[in-house]
């Protein structure tokens, strides 16, 4: 079977009574920077326990989105989370992993670590202990010293031990190696419960396209596609293939522009 969202079940059998009518719906969003639509009009439901894919074209509006969701910048429209509108009392249910980092370099991880055990009554220690040994990081070194694959690692690990329901990342792998990746998304799907909603922006489409359960595609500001992963392997259809089909991808720009230069 597919390691995915649609294949992790509670052992008890009860998952999906525990997670019914939770999740994060967003209405009508829409966002615009000095006159230019960033977003236009979002309408999404992210239900606990999915693993989702998000894509798009560079300035699609993918970190604007999860931003907003975030409330780290105003927009037009309603976010709720769990039915409830976000703010600092629920505000621990979401965590965020991105590349632009928001840790605190002059730290160490072991420090990082006490801050969250102190604010965060849901952080995971043995879910932290065991992705430091995976990543094979040191936990007394400042992180202003680390790479920025070991920065971007360390991002996507307190990302996860937070105990936060909805988890977003917004292109965790970048300076990571091919095999630290398919590694690291092999952990990924064992260590994520059914109640964790992961949201994942990338452009490695066909690396993750084995752990997503639902791709969700924009293109210039609004949801060009929705989709289970599920329902295109019952089409007979892959991921990457529909991908190239909503955005009417040209098989043959590469031959074009070759051709132009050559000429």
């Amino acid at each position: 079977m597919k390691a995915s969202a649609t294949s992790r079940v509670n052992p008890d059998g009860n998952d999906a009574e525990d997670r019914e009518g939770k999740m994060i719906e967003i209405k009508d969003l829409s966002k615009s920077y000095n006159g230019k639509a960033a977003l236009k009009d979002i309408n999404l439901k992210l239900p606990r326990g999915e693993i989702v894919g998000l894509f798009g074209e560079n300035g699609a509006g993918k970190t604007t989105l999860m931003k907003a969701i975030l409330g780290l910048i105003d927009y037009r429209g309603e976010v709720t989370l769990d039915g409830q509108r976000i703010t600092r009392a629920n505000s621990e249910k979401l965590a965020f992993a991105t590349s632009e980092h928001s840790f605190f370099p002059n730290l160490s991880p072991a420090s990082h670590r006490d801050f969250y055990a102190e604010h965060f009554p849901a952080f995971s220690e043995k879910r932290y202990s065991s992705l430091m040994d995976f990543f094979e990081l040191p936990a007394h070194k400042a992180l202003r010293h680390f790479s920025a694959g070991q920065k971007n690692q360390f991002e996507v690990i307190m990302a996860l031990c937070q105990g936060a329901d909805y988890i977003l990342m917004d292109e965790p792998f970048a300076g990571n190696d091919i095999f630290n990746r398919e590694d690291f998304y092999k952990v990924l799907v064992g260590i994520l419960e059914p109640r964790e909603t992961l949201v994942l922006s990338t452009h490695l489409i066909e690396e993750v396209s084995s752990i997503i359960g639902r791709a969700v595609l924009l293109n210039k500001g609004v949801i060009a596609g929705d989709v289970y992963t599920d329902a295109l392997e019952e089409s007979g259809e892959d991921l990457i293939g529909y991908i190239k089909g909503i955005y009417h991808y040209r098989a043959d720009r590469v031959a074009k522009a070759l051709g132009d230069m050559t000429r």
